[in-house]
């Protein structure tokens, strides 16, 4: 399978909103993924397998910090290297514009996401309690500086 990432386009909205439905609990909506596109803070990227919209990650650049606010990938492309692919190419280009440090909540549960942020450096700075509802769940705070 081939990944190619590249940034968030228009086109990419209403596909990524049934990804992130298919996905979460509480999805984001195809206007919450078109607000992203009108704010130069804001890095989004997509992954494509083969030509098809894989996943999306992205953060919110906030004084030097970018909080990582969200990691998505459609079921039948998890496990197979996509996550690592985006977040790869994310933090990259974060360094390039001089993010000092990475952050991100994920729920404590998901032990897979942990595992792949650790690859990536990020250690757990804390429990944010009840942080995720549907259902209701502690968050793990990770960073990476």
């Amino acid at each position: 399978m081939e990944i190619a990432i590249r940034e968030l386009q228009d086109g990419d909205v209403g596909r990524l909103a049934e990804i992130e439905a298919e996905s979460f609990s509480m999805p984001w909506s195809e206007q919450a993924f078109r607000e992203l596109l009108s704010h130069s803070y804001c890095v989004y990227l997509v992954a494509l397998a083969d030509g098809e919209l894989a996943g999306c990650c992205g953060y919110t650049n906030a004084g030097g910090v970018a909080n990582i606010d969200n990691v998505v990938v459609a079921p039948r492309f998890r496990e197979r290297g996509v996550a690592q692919a985006m977040l790869r190419e994310l933090i990259a280009r974060g360094e390039a514009e001089q993010v000092e440090g990475f952050t991100l909540e994920v729920r404590v549960s998901n032990a897979a996401a942990i595992h792949v942020y650790e690859k990536f450096g990020f250690v757990s700075r804390g429990i944010r309690p009840d942080f995720y509802e549907k259902p209701t769940e502690d968050a793990n705070i990770m960073w990476r500086e």
